[in-house]
């Protein structure tokens, strides 16, 4: 797995490729896509896969697709996108024939990008294999080249004051990794954005802060949402849909969550 994904990341473009990212109001973007894996409570081997794409500005879902789909490459911490992107990855690919006219322009992923031990989250993994704009979230901070949540980090977080207000996650190698986002005026809890491929930081930015309602994106918080229905009616009872599979700690920790 180490080689391959040393050869995938050599694919990574942490630039603007799209012609509607040089519009400061992001003019040109119409679709913007999420992406969720949901995993039954205490099952490692099944989850739902779950793809939305949303009409821009609208925030309106015009786009979902749930299903179950079987898991068996075992977790590795660093590791996870070999076990989770395959079956987005196929889903991507499923839209793409059905609703050629629906394909998401960018697509926000829960995880990292670029923020990651060897450069290569699980945005980045994606955003290579389906040729897509993609883009990392996480909900906490991996903690990497040198980055900790030490009290430095939570008072930077407490002076994250208005809406929209960042701060730059910068390694002890001097490389910024991603940006510290205050999403919501509702929420003083930040959300971590990092490039996943073919997309600056800056643009990254500006498209999570644009797509969020609340502090999650729209788009990630549609498809999660979708997700974990998805698997009640499933399962025909309410057992609880969780975030994680048994690994959920170490699993949760390299999302950002």
């Amino acid at each position: 797995m180490l080689r391959e994904q040393a050869r995938l990341r050599a694919a990574v473009l942490a630039r603007d490729t799209e012609p509607w990212q040089e519009e400061p109001s992001l003019a040109g973007l119409r679709r913007v896509g999420g992406v969720d894996l949901s995993y039954p409570k205490g099952d490692e081997t099944r989850a739902c896969a779950s793809l939305v794409v949303l009409s821009f500005p609208e925030l309106q879902v015009l786009y979902e697709d749930c299903r179950m789909v079987a898991v068996s490459t075992p977790y590795v911490a660093g590791f996870l996108a070999f076990r989770e992107v395959p079956v987005l990855v196929e889903a991507v690919r499923r839209l793409q024939q059905e609703e050629p006219a629906l394909q998401p322009q960018v697509l926000l992923v829960d995880g990292n990008g670029l923020l990651h031990p060897r450069g290569f989250g699980v945005a980045c993994h994606l955003g290579v294999l389906t040729g897509l704009p993609c883009i990392g979230v996480a909900k906490n901070l991996l903690q990497v080249d040198g980055l900790v949540k030490d009290e430095l980090h939570r008072e930077q977080i407490r002076s994250l004051r208005r809406e929209g207000d960042t701060f730059p996650l910068t390694g002890s190698s001097g490389r910024v990794l991603g940006m510290v986002l205050r999403s919501s005026k509702n929420s003083s809890r930040p959300l971590y954005i990092s490039v996943g491929h073919k997309v600056c930081l800056e643009t990254a930015v500006r498209v999570v802060r644009s797509c969020c309602r609340y502090r999650i994106p729209e788009p990630i918080r549609q498809a999660d949402i979708r997700s974990r229905e998805y698997i009640r009616k499933q399962l025909c009872s309410p057992l609880e849909a969780a975030s994680s599979g048994p690994q959920s700690s170490a699993r949760e920790a390299e999302l950002g969550d």
